[in-house]
């Protein structure tokens, strides 16, 4: 059951990323990281499970790509408060 848990968690960002544009690439890949680096996080702080998906799922939030003004090179991000940063793309 791990392994085929495993596996389409792996191959479900491959097929989803063939239908997609750039600003949805973006936001996945913002999403991802923000996702990983939260679960690194309460994995290194010995959180139990549950903040383990939380802050994941904060993680992901925060990471997410929300617009970009392509004149100005400025995107906003959604911090997963409610608020928005925004910031140099």
């Amino acid at each position: 059951m791990k392994q085929t848990t495993l596996a389409l968690a792996l191959a479900a960002p491959l097929a989803l990323a063939g239908c997609m544009n750039p600003y949805q690439e973006r936001q996945l890949g913002g999403a991802l990281i923000g996702g990983s680096l939260g679960f690194i996080t309460a994995k290194a702080l010995d959180a139990d499970s549950d903040w383990v998906v939380v802050s994941t799922l904060a993680g992901a939030a925060a990471g997410t790509l929300v617009a970009r003004n392509t004149a100005r090179n400025r995107c906003a991000y959604a911090t997963g408060d409610g608020h928005y940063r925004v910031a140099h793309c």
